[in-house]
């Protein structure tokens, strides 16, 4: 965690913390649930059901989730257990929006293709049709899933590059906060830029697979800043390769971190790390959001941000 969450949770519990960033193992998970009163999880520490049908009667009574998605978590399994489960919404909104455009930016002008030529001296100077990408600016713009972030990717597109943008969300949405329109899943696919913006889970496993990339046009980009396993990246690349799209933009992967060798290889493909929220003011107001759940529950206090 960065300094000033350690230096904030340290003032009000005992903590051990976790050197390792690599992420804990079904059997830690278990052990900590008996360990600890409390347990501040990251992405991919993996929750589920069977962690708590193995260790019953907990001692441990929340699992203060650093981040917004929990898909690594089973809730219910949890709440059976008797353990709460909070999360870090609203701080990661604009940081995972900001990734979203850099990717789109970055995949339709090549820009990632450009900067690993010119780093390995191949760079013979400018002429006319150089490099040519696709203009993003007046594009159409399909959010699948229009949340908080994908109602910031919207204000982005729309405002800064005049983009039109339509969307597709399971339930009604009264207020996009730009003019858009709410269409069926296959209409916001077929935008020349395509945004997955849904939480992970089952419900949205494999919910970009080999018919959803048929549907996008051939010039089209994917961009995926949501959870990795909700592009089925078999599809994906079989669909690259095909040239059924013209690229995409990845910082999420369904193996993470492994990143499937059909994605490195392909040039029109920009692939980030999963650096959505990195940066040292968003993850500190995660961290210190997730403190707060921390010492509402221990003080009896409203949970702020409950599951």
């Amino acid at each position: 965690m960065p300094g000033k969450v350690i230096a904030e949770a340290i003032r009000h519990f005992s903590l051990t913390i976790r050197e390792d960033t690599t992420p804990l193992t079904p059997e830690e998970c278990g052990a900590m649930l008996h360990q600890y009163d409390a347990i501040l999880p990251t992405l991919g520490d993996p929750f589920a059901a069977g962690v708590f049908a193995k260790n019953h009667a907990p001692r441990c009574r929340l699992l203060a989730n650093f981040g917004v998605g929990y898909n690594h978590i089973d809730v219910a399994a949890a709440k059976a257990a008797g353990v709460i489960v909070t999360n870090t919404p609203g701080a990661v909104t604009d940081a995972t929006a900001d990734i979203a455009l850099t990717l789109m930016l970055m995949t339709a002008r090549r820009a990632g293709e450009g900067e690993r030529m010119l780093r390995a001296g191949a760079w013979q100077g400018w002429h006319p049709t150089q490099m040519l990408g696709a203009h993003m600016s007046g594009k159409s713009l399909g959010i699948i899933g229009m949340g908080r972030i994908g109602k910031a990717i919207a204000k982005r597109a729309h405002y800064g590059f005049g983009m039109p943008v339509r969307f597709y969300n399971r339930s009604p949405v009264a207020n996009p906060g730009v003019p858009a329109e709410q269409v069926a899943f296959d209409e916001a696919l077929a935008a020349d830029f395509v945004v997955i913006a849904v939480p992970g889970g089952p419900a949205t496993r494999h919910l970009i697979d080999a018919d959803a990339l048929e549907k996008m046009p051939l010039h089209a980009f994917l961009i995926n800043i949501a959870r990795g396993d909700i592009v089925d990246e078999a599809a994906l690349i079989a669909a690259l390769d095909a040239g059924i799209i013209a690229g995409a933009g990845l910082d999420v992967y369904e193996h993470e971190p492994k990143v499937a060798a059909g994605l490195i290889a392909r040039e029109n493909v920009t692939l980030l790390p999963h650096l959505g929220t990195a940066a040292l003011e968003v993850r500190e107001a995660m961290g210190l959001m997730a403190v707060d759940n921390l010492l509402a529950f221990f003080e009896g206090k409203p949970l702020p941000n409950v599951v």
